[in-house]
């Protein structure tokens, strides 16, 4: 038996945010990132809402870009103390992601981290607040789905958390607060929603709910990327409804090595960070050609690309498709391979096995169309880093 499942209610359309005062309850904590929708006047006209509820509201501000365990312990902390029935997130994904956590923290107090970190884990949720996510960039879909990515910056490591309890309840998918994101991110972003969509469509977990939603993100982020990038608000907008419904086949469907690579090189090397979307971008045309060599994975990655108007047999569509991703990252400004980006090559070097090793085992893995050893992990990050064909 599978599982599918989304919010309970989503609302979507510019002026989308006005929603909020609707909520019916006492209590919300409204946890936030860097400031960006504070400076937009976001978060005013959220608490301006929230009181036309009847909803008393603390912040909690300054989520990290790739939030930490500390700084989801502190909130949890905060949410202990203030007592809401609501806990609502506003912004990128790191202070959704960030709040998801919080909310399991907040609820059962003597949970560990290590306790929820195998996948499908969590304690039933619910029993003190419900959650609200309004995205504010178009990539994480993370207020559709059933995941969150918290760093343990001493160990260099990212956790994909996964437990359907951790799906919002509501979800708020107004553009008007994706209008403000700079190129760069408009690109890192698009490029993580494009990797969610291909990687749901090829995942051993795909299915017939999710098909559809994968297909349709992957046709509009092909017809509206470069121009949401150029700053087009009609673009932004649709991106922004593309990359919910490649959230929503995800989250059902899960994802693959891709995203298992990026987990675990986002926050490895000291040469620089590299940002999750802009690591799936480049990791995404040579996972295509490693899992290419299973028949069913090479026949589901010549729909996509015959879905985006490419032809051929199925090999030279899949050949097609990586060179349509790569065209992209380049429109987008996005490095080729990891030494592009500027990671070190002695650091890379010393690093790659253990590198390895840890995205064999993350929870992306076991839904990815092709096996992988950490032998075989190896050389594809290598691949990566040099830009050579991915011949095995």
């Amino acid at each position: 038996m599978m599982r599918f499942t989304l919010p309970r209610d989503m609302y979507y359309g510019k002026g989308a945010l006005e929603q909020l005062k609707n909520l019916e309850g006492k209590k919300a904590v409204l946890v936030l990132g860097g400031g960006s929708m504070k400076r937009f006047g976001f978060v005013d006209k959220a608490l301006s809402y929230l009181k036309e509820a009847g909803i008393e509201t603390q912040l909690f501000e300054n989520v990290e870009p790739d939030p930490s365990v500390e700084t989801v312990m502190k909130g949890a902390a905060m949410m202990r103390e203030f007592e809401p029935d609501w806990i609502i997130s506003m912004g990128g994904g790191s202070p959704i992601d960030a709040a998801k956590a919080m909310w399991v923290f907040y609820e059962y107090p003597d949970t560990t981290f290590e306790e929820i970190i195998k996948p499908f884990s969590f304690p039933a949720l619910r029993q003190k607040a419900k959650f609200v996510a309004i995205p504010s960039t178009s990539g994480t879909a993370t207020e559709v789905t059933a995941f969150s990515v918290i760093t343990d910056y001493a160990k260099g490591i990212k956790y994909p958390l996964a437990d359907f309890n951790i799906t919002p309840d509501i979800a708020i998918v107004d553009p008007e607060l994706a209008e403000t994101m700079p190129p760069k991110l408009t690109a890192h972003t698009g490029m993580d929603a494009l990797t969610h969509a291909i990687e749901a469509y090829v995942s051993t977990m795909n299915s017939p709910f999710t098909d559809p939603l994968a297909i349709k993100a992957i046709q509009m982020v092909m017809d509206y990327l470069p121009d949401s990038y150029r700053g087009c608000l009609v673009a932004r907008e649709q991106m922004h409804y593309a990359q919910c419904l490649a959230g929503q086949a995800f989250s059902n469907a899960l994802l693959g090595i891709v995203h298992s690579m990026a987990h675990k090189t986002g926050a490895a090397f000291s040469t620089g960070h590299i940002p999750h979307g802009c690591a799936n971008a480049i990791y995404l045309p040579y996972v295509i050609q490693y899992n290419a060599k299973d028949k069913t994975a090479e026949g589901r990655y010549a729909a996509i690309a015959r879905s985006i108007g490419l032809v051929g047999t199925d090999a030279e569509c899949v050949k097609k498709l990586c060179k349509k991703i790569d065209e992209y990252n380049v429109k987008l400004n996005i490095p080729k391979t990891l030494k592009e980006f500027g990671i070190n090559e002695e650091e890379f070097k010393e690093k790659v096995a253990k590198i390895a090793e840890l995205a064999v085992g993350d929870a992306c893995t076991g839904s990815n169309p092709r096996p992988i050893t950490p032998a075989e992990m190896e050389k594809l990050l290598t691949c990566t880093y040099y830009g050579t064909e991915v011949d095995f």
